[in-house]
């Protein structure tokens, strides 16, 4: 059963969103205030609630991500906010500086709801995840991690997938395989700036 996004996004929707992402990150490196979203304005898609993470990159590596799994605002204030993030919060990396700002490329995935996977055995699990198609999210005893769809082109091994996820939740790498975890999947709509 695939959970998905009642609407895609039309074009001009999506370049809104990065037009956004980039102004936000542009502000924000620069110290000063985020452009006012004026959401009344918006289109109705963008106006609704939405969850969504920023990736960005630099030199086709990854330089920042970071986001939401639930929707708790409006789309396209969800996209400013987590840009912002990415570029000056996301712990793995040194915040965005502003020479980097013309080598940095924003990607937007817009998530669909969460939907739990229910398994028994590993193997079960194994072949229950769509290899490039589902996102991931690991829960145990109060933490929790996540892998986007985007992550099965560099770890396209469900057992090696499922063990770096437990390692970026800050557990031993084989935890899924020796106890049973909260395991639920997702999809996204992904878009990227040229």
């Amino acid at each position: 059963m695939e959970t998905s996004l009642k609407e895609t996004l039309s074009e001009e929707e999506r370049n809104i969103l990065l037009s956004v992402a980039r102004e936000a990150i542009t502000a924000a490196v620069a110290r000063r205030s985020l452009p006012a979203l004026q959401i009344e304005k918006q289109p109705q898609i963008l106006q609704a609630d939405g969850a969504t993470f920023i990736t960005l990159t630099k030199n086709g590596h990854l330089r920042g991500c970071i986001g939401t799994m639930e929707p708790y605002q409006p789309l396209i204030a969800d996209v400013q906010e987590h840009a912002v993030a990415a570029a000056l919060s996301d712990y793995r990396f040194p915040k965005v500086t502003q020479d980097e700002l013309g080598q940095i490329r924003i990607e937007i995935s817009r998530l669909t709801p969460l939907k739990r996977l229910p398994y028994k055995e590993t193997e079960e699990l194994v072949k229950a995840l769509r290899i490039g198609v589902d996102g991931v999210l690991i829960r145990n005893e109060g933490r929790q991690a996540t892998f986007l769809p985007q992550v099965w082109e560099q770890l396209p091994q469900p057992d090696q997938f499922l063990s770096q996820l437990c390692l970026k939740m800050g557990a031993p790498a084989d935890l899924w395989k020796t106890k049973p975890m909260e395991v639920f999947t997702y999809q996204v709509e992904k878009f990227k700036e040229e």
